[in-house]
């Protein structure tokens, strides 16, 4: 059997702009080989539908909503979307995120048009897709498992990466957000857990080139790249019965760089 047999996901951002595996594919792969159902939420239909024709070539089972979580009647729809398809709801990560890109990098180079997009994007749209999650958890009767994506730009800052002020801010925020999530939902056995990401060689940062990644593996204690799919494993023990008591952990996956700089404890 697999560890999340009879289970429903749904996987915000599932598919990755630039062809590869991101963190939010190696997740709904891994989750499908799992035995979870798997809703791919994309704004980019075409992209979806290549990664819902992979996890079926691979003995999985996906389908695609096509829809933009920071609009609140898309999320609504998507809801909706997996109630009707698959019955029920047992699993919601939250990966949609986006960097500021262009050069601002301190607080005083922070246009409001960037904050406002970051926070919209990278924040809101956890908390809209949670509001809707919780009570299609609720309605199901097996509890449920919201799993939330962060960073550690969140957790230690960044220095010299464009947008660090905005986007540091918005994955902090996650943190509070999964906390809060996680005490006010325990008795009803929906958990939120925060998996934060180190130097992970996604396609969006190979985009950005050698250089770039040699610099993020020069701050890593163990000297190595992570791949989505150190991601997705993590995701699927959140998800699993085997985390049944684990809630309001804020996960770092990270080759030991929040070890290093005095993660709190």
């Amino acid at each position: 059997m697999g560890r999340l047999d009879g289970k429903v996901a749904i996987v915000t951002g599932a598919a990755p702009r630039e062809p590869g595996v991101g963190n939010g594919s190696a997740m709904a792969i891994l989750m499908a080989r799992e035995g979870a159902k798997v809703l791919l939420v994309n704004r980019s239909t075409e992209r979806a539908e290549k990664l819902a024709a992979d996890i079926a070539a691979d003995g999985g089972e996906a389908s695609v909503f096509a829809g933009d979580v920071t609009n609140t009647d898309d999320v609504a729809a998507m809801g909706q979307a997996v109630m009707d398809r698959y019955g029920r709801l047992d699993i919601l990560c939250n990966n949609v995120g986006i960097g500021a890109g262009g050069g601002a990098n301190r607080v005083e180079d922070v246009t409001d048009e960037t904050w406002d997009r970051l926070v919209d994007v990278n924040l809101t749209t956890a908390m809209k897709c949670s509001r809707v999650a919780v009570p299609l958890m609720r309605d199901s009767g097996g509890g449920g498992s919201i799993i939330n994506i962060s960073s550690i730009a969140g957790a230690l800052g960044l220095t010299g990466g464009p947008g660090a002020a905005a986007y540091a801010a918005t994955k902090a925020a996650t943190h509070g957000l999964t906390l809060s999530t996680a005490a006010d939902y325990a008795a009803e056995g929906i958990r939120c857990n925060c998996i934060v990401i180190g130097s992970v060689a996604t396609p969006m940062v190979a985009a950005a080139g050698a250089e770039y990644r040699q610099r993020r593996i020069d701050m890593v204690p163990m000297q190595t790249e992570g791949t989505g799919w150190d991601i997705g494993w993590a995701a699927v023990y959140l998800a699993s019965e085997e985390a049944r008591w684990v809630t309001g952990l804020i996960l770092p996956i990270d080759g030991g760089l929040c070890a290093l700089r005095a993660w709190p404890r």
